[in-house]
């Protein structure tokens, strides 16, 4: 029985939204020459590079039989699959079936290939439907394109649905209980009230009584790729560059499972930056894998109806917010999906 407009809405929101770009794993997850297995979206992929650092990305099944194309072997510009040998190049068309040469496989582009870009030390890929193919325009946050910036990448997967862990970082307030002993987020007041403010390319949530003293603000951006800015101010210990940012992606691995993204970020030039990336990697990166302890421990252990049974409050209007962004845009994939 085929699914309902209502049903595929609901399998989209828990999945992930299409016709847009998602982070996918690290860059590093895939070296020269070599081929990774990797889930998004619920679906299993393949992502093999080139000797030269081209990457592909293509559905992990062969069109032959289906059998998992991650099982096969690189031979440099193509994958060849370990069941019948059948050979794919990088952007899914049949380039050769050893076992009868010339059949009509032979040519054909039978297996999907998503347009992918890297940046910040991390794939992204465009996830379309039916009707749109073709990625759409692609802004990539301005710290990580900024060279003025020095940024770090942290790479972790949660066993979370995915939008649990996009509400968590459109929740200023939990700074200041869940990360209050940290050694950024001990200060500033525990009660505060918070505003939406619109943007051109999404929104910020902040506080209206408190800034630069806590996790103050947050601001999603939807640039074809959905991502969070946010400021967390530093002590002086951290070496200079003043407050340090965070860029923050969220991709659904499935239902239950989400690969977090979060780029550690100063304005530091020339001796500052070798100074702010060598304080980083001797004495603050530890201190930042607690903080983000503490975040995957609470997800984690939150039931998997905690956003049917809450009870909200004012804090809570960038998480609602969000939620009915996602919601909607999900409904409306759904609706297209049943006229095609």
């Amino acid at each position: 029985m085929p699914l309902s407009v209502s049903d595929t809405a609901a399998h989209i929101y828990a999945h992930g939204l299409r016709n847009q770009w998602h982070a996918v794993v690290p860059s590093d997850f895939v070296a020269p020459g070599g081929l990774r297995k990797v889930t998004a979206l619920g679906e299993n992929w393949l992502l093999f590079r080139k000797a030269d650092g081209t990457l592909s990305m293509l559905a992990d099944r062969c069109p032959h039989r289906g059998a998992p194309l991650s099982l096969g072997k690189h031979l440099g510009d193509r994958v060849a699959c370990w069941y019948h040998g059948v050979e794919i190049d990088g952007f899914g068309t049949v380039t050769s079936v050893p076992g009868l040469p010339g059949c009509n496989l032979e040519g054909k582009t039978l297996v999907t290939s998503l347009p992918v870009r890297e940046v910040g030390g991390a794939i992204l890929a465009w996830f379309g439907d039916e009707e749109h193919p073709e990625p759409a325009e692609l802004t990539l946050p301005e710290p990580l394109t900024d060279p003025e910036v020095s940024a770090f990448l942290c790479y972790a997967e949660w066993n979370v649905p995915w939008r649990y862990a996009m509400e968590n970082l459109l929740d200023p307030m939990h700074g200041a209980f869940l990360h209050h002993d940290s050694h950024t987020m001990y200060d500033g007041d525990t009660k505060a009230k918070f505003r939406i403010r619109e943007t051109e390319r999404g929104y910020f949530f902040e506080k209206t009584d408190q800034r630069g003293v806590n996790f103050d603000w947050v601001e999603l951006c939807r640039t074809g790729v959905d991502w969070v800015d946010l400021s967390i101010p530093y002590p002086p210990s951290a070496g200079p560059g003043g407050a340090f940012g965070i860029v923050g992606m969220a991709c659904p691995v499935d239902a239950e499972r989400t690969g977090v993204f979060f780029w550690r970020y100063r304005r530091v030039t020339d001796w500052q930056r070798d100074t702010w990336r060598f304080l980083y990697k001797a004495l603050i990166e530890e201190r930042h894998w607690q903080v983000l302890e503490q975040d995957r421990v609470m997800l984690e252990a939150m039931p998997a109806d905690a956003d049917q049974r809450e009870n909200l409050y004012q804090h809570d209007l960038g998480v609602v917010r969000l939620r009915r962004l996602y919601q909607a845009q999900a409904a409306e994939q759904s609706e297209a999906a049943a006229t095609v």
